[in-house]
């Protein structure tokens, strides 16, 4: 067995084990097909390897030329759909099928030209080029996290190694006088090992990409309410003491507003908890219109919420839960009548000095239940000054 020969053994046991791997990424994350895609891939790739294994078995001449040229481009098609889905959604259909159709021509064109010729071997590997090219260009057009543009560079790389293996080939004596030959020239080991090289790190780092899909999308399934579509309290939490880390660090100020259904249970109770869960997703419907950028809204209880409003001083915040409170007071609920409305009580809270998110909490908490000791539907401040301090509450 040759050298070229043994990596096609390798290459053929490491597609089996990705196309395994990304199966079980499908499995997992059943509402994407970039995984199944990515799947197919490797499996095509496996047939592609076994093409290439077995030409020396075939007759020389133009049929097995073509057929190896034509078996390495299904696996490259159909991971640029994988990365269509995951990036995008919009597969490039039209540049993939002018490619192909270019690939036939290619394929016919090089049938007279003398096999080891600088020509013939770019035009061999322009389709190559090409469909790794359009990969890359799908990350790169695509939002994309440190992870995304490493995998970007890397199809890069790939695709630029098509472009010189015309040069490789030439410098380590040619690829064979016949197609038959290849197994045994030293270019066939050189370039099936880079080749080998970086499709297993761009498959790798492309199964890391779709494993921290899946892990992000599990933390934020545990951290999103169901019935609301906001955070749950656990989330909230977690974002608003990250959110407050970096206001300190950036020495601005933050905000938080609490509100509470007014007579949740008497909604329950009279109308059912079916208008109970009504009531609470318009709320959350409400919240979410109502926050800008970066500011965050949560469901921390039952019937109770919480905004986070980073940069914002209390009596922009305060504003803030007088918009809410007045529109949602307005606002008809589906399944009560129609001469009543649901309301809320909020409490809002500035950040002290030095102070701790779980002592922020309980300030805003503490002026929300002031808000429901002063009769419901109102909007009730916590004071900015600690207690003794002298100052004035703005409640």
């Amino acid at each position: 067995m040759s050298g070229a020969e043994f990596i096609f053994a390798i290459d053929v046991f490491v597609a089996g084990s990705l196309a395994l791997a990304f199966l079980a990424v499908a499995a997992a994350d059943r509402g994407r097909s970039a995984a199944r895609w990515f799947a197919l891939s490797y499996a095509s790739g496996i047939a592609y390897l076994a093409t290439e294994f077995a030409i020396a078995t075939l007759p020389s001449g133009g049929l097995a030329q073509v057929v190896v040229f034509a078996s390495f481009l299904p696996p490259l098609v159909f991971f640029d759909v994988g990365l269509a889905k995951r990036y995008s959604g919009a597969v490039p259909w039209h540049s993939i099928v002018t490619v192909l159709a270019a690939s036939l021509l290619v394929a016919y064109a090089i049938q007279a030209m003398p096999r080891n010729s600088l020509v013939r071997l770019t035009l061999y590997q322009m389709p190559y080029f090409a469909m790794q090219a359009i990969g890359a260009s799908i990350v790169l057009t695509a939002r994309r996290r440190a992870l995304d543009s490493l995998l970007a560079t890397l199809l890069i790389f790939s695709a630029l190694q098509f472009l010189t293996k015309p040069l490789l080939a030439h410098a380590l004596g040619g690829n064979g006088a016949m197609a038959r030959d290849y197994h045994d020239t030293l270019y066939a080991f050189a370039s099936q090992s880079i080749g080998t090289g970086l499709a297993v790190s761009i498959a790798l780092l492309t199964l890391t990409v779709m494993v921290r899909d899946l892990l992000k999308e599990a933390k934020e399934k545990s951290e999103t309410d169901p019935l609301s579509g906001l955070l749950n309290r656990r989330g909230f939490e977690a974002h608003a003491d990250a959110i407050l880390q970096d206001m300190r660090r950036q020495r601005r100020t933050l905000s938080l507003v609490i509100c509470d259904l007014d007579y949740f249970k008497h909604i329950n109770d009279t109308y059912g908890h079916g208008a109970g869960d009504r009531a609470i997703a318009a709320f959350a419907r409400l919240l979410d219109t109502r926050v800008a950028a970066g500011q965050v809204p949560g469901r921390i209880g039952g019937e109770e919420f919480a905004v986070a409003l980073p940069g914002v001083h209390l009596p922009a915040a305060r504003l803030f839960a007088e918009g809410v409170r007045s529109a949602f007071a307005a606002l008809p609920i589906s399944g009560q009548p129609d001469d009543e409305r649901c309301t809320a009580s909020f409490g809002v809270a500035e950040i002290r000095n030095a102070e701790s998110f779980e002592d922020f909490m309980r300030r805003a908490d503490a002026a929300l239940y002031e808000a429901k000791r002063g009769g419901r539907n109102q909007v009730c401040t916590a004071s900015p000054y600690p207690a003794g301090s002298g100052r004035a509450s703005s409640a």
